[in-house]
């Protein structure tokens, strides 16, 4: 092998009081910010932005004239019942929401893929996304109670009117021929029974199959033995198979729907590949951080190369999936559809981010890491992950935001307070986590083929 036998000790995380005090900085800050937006836009200020009025016009008359022009009055309507500066609060809130729900489930997704796929290379930093994965209880309540609190707001579809037939004014046929999907078995405009009964569902078994996969990798690391890692690896097998599907209906629910009028058959896979690169980075981010404070002396060049591999490869794939479902929506020239990159293409402040969505999640990955030595060099990665992780918050901005708030969506005070709240509870939740279990499990049955991974 060229190598000798490398002696592995077993280390401990700690989560120091100069961690915490950081965390909580941000939170404060966080909070301070929030504050203030809040206060500027009550005030009336960064609420409005005309320069956008122009582009989302056009793109008003083409839904008017596809869709009966009464309901495009009734959806204007329906979205006027909240101040602007509470309804911009809600989308922030849902929109980070959304995006964190994604980085704990990754951190579980990442796990599963490493036992299914029977990988080795993995074995050193499989803790730090089962870390991650603990955001999931968290994100649990935060998803109920923010749909509860925000729906009339964010999700168009929640409105009775929209469904009663003998209202010309405000009846919407696209959307009552949708209403199965939201309120089976009862009424439609009345409580989304099997909507909420999905949400419900999926989270409670992504939590289960994250406790049972956490309870075998800790059990592994005091009783050793190979049982545990194949009673893992067939969780995991099982757990893919319903993420592949609840992660999906997932992004329809909770983003897609939205804009209920628009619809991708491709939505699916582009908020799963967005929640995978952003995963990926901040599993990267956090290795190469624990690195640096000493930590994690089993994990060496070759297992960074893999981490960047799998950044750079990632950040093509959304792309590819990105310009997948532009390219046939707005190039097959399905008008119904093009709407939605009109908004998003045309209008202030969606338009510079429409582009800088592109640059800081595809061109700057491709060109930073494309060379073997990037890949390699924590300081190459230390740039990149921050620049994919902001990136795809920036993704998520434009897929929540213009569907609710029109012309009147910003990005201030408001968005980047919350941005730092949950910012904050995430990193506390993962970090206290990663310090209640060793960093890498001593008895792994591929710790040894970790050890002397070499590419």
């Amino acid at each position: 092998m060229g190598h000798s036998h490398i002696t592995v000790t077993e280390e401990k995380f700690e989560f120091t009081s100069a961690a915490r005090k950081k965390i909580l900085a941000l939170l404060v800050a966080g909070v301070a910010i929030l504050a203030a937006g809040i206060v500027i836009a009550m005030l009336g200020g960064g609420a409005h932005h005309e320069a956008g009025h122009a582009g989302i016009a056009g793109s008003e008359q083409l839904v008017a004239s596809l869709d009966n022009p009464a309901a495009t009055q009734g959806h204007d309507e329906g979205h006027h019942e909240s101040p602007v500066w509470l309804k911009r609060l809600f989308t922030t809130l849902w929109m980070n929401n959304v995006y964190f729900v994604g980085l704990g489930i990754i951190g579980l997704f990442f796990v599963a893929i490493q036992y299914a796929a029977q990988a080795g290379w993995s074995a050193g930093i499989k803790r730090i996304p089962l870390a991650m994965a603990q955001w999931l209880p968290v994100a649990f309540v935060s998803t109920l109670v923010l749909w509860f609190i925000t729906h009339h707001d964010i999700f168009h579809w929640t409105h009775s009117y929209l469904y009663d037939q003998n209202n010309p004014e405000t009846y919407d046929e696209i959307i009552a021929g949708k209403a199965p999907f939201f309120f089976w078995p009862g009424e439609s405009g009345g409580f989304p029974v099997f909507y909420i009964l999905r949400m419900v569902v999926f989270f409670a078994l992504w939590i289960w199959f994250f406790y049972a996969i956490r309870k075998n990798m800790l059990a592994e690391d005091q009783l050793g033995g190979t049982g545990f890692w194949y009673k893992n690896r067939s969780l995991s097998a099982w757990f893919l198979v319903f993420f592949a599907v609840s992660s999906s209906v997932a992004a329809w629910d909770w983003v897609m729907s939205i804009d209920t009028h628009w619809f991708s058959t491709m939505f699916g896979w582009y908020v799963f590949a967005s929640w995978w690169v952003t995963g990926l980075a901040l599993i990267t981010l956090v290795v190469v951080h624990l690195k640096e404070a000493g930590y994690l002396k089993i994990v060496n060049a070759n297992h960074l190369h893999d981490l960047g591999k799998f950044v750079f490869a990632f950040s093509i794939f959304w792309t590819y999936i990105w310009f997948g479902q532009f390219l046939l929506i707005w190039y097959a020239h399905i008008p119904e559809e093009t709407v939605y990159f009109i908004e998003r293409m045309r209008t202030s402040p969606y338009s510079w981010i429409f582009f800088a969505n592109l640059i800081l999640n595809f061109v700057l990955p491709f060109l930073l890491l494309m060379t073997r030595d990037a890949k390699r060099h924590m300081s190459m990665l230390k740039l990149v992950c921050p620049v994919v992780i902001i990136g795809h918050w920036f993704d998520f901005y434009n897929m929540v935001t213009p569907g609710v708030m029109k012309t009147q969506g910003g990005i201030g005070f408001i968005e980047i307070g919350t941005a730092f709240i949950f910012l904050a509870a995430f990193l506390w939740i993962t970090l206290s986590s990663l310090s209640k279990m060793p960093l890498f499990g001593k008895n792994h049955p591929m710790l040894e083929e970790s050890l002397h991974h070499h590419i």
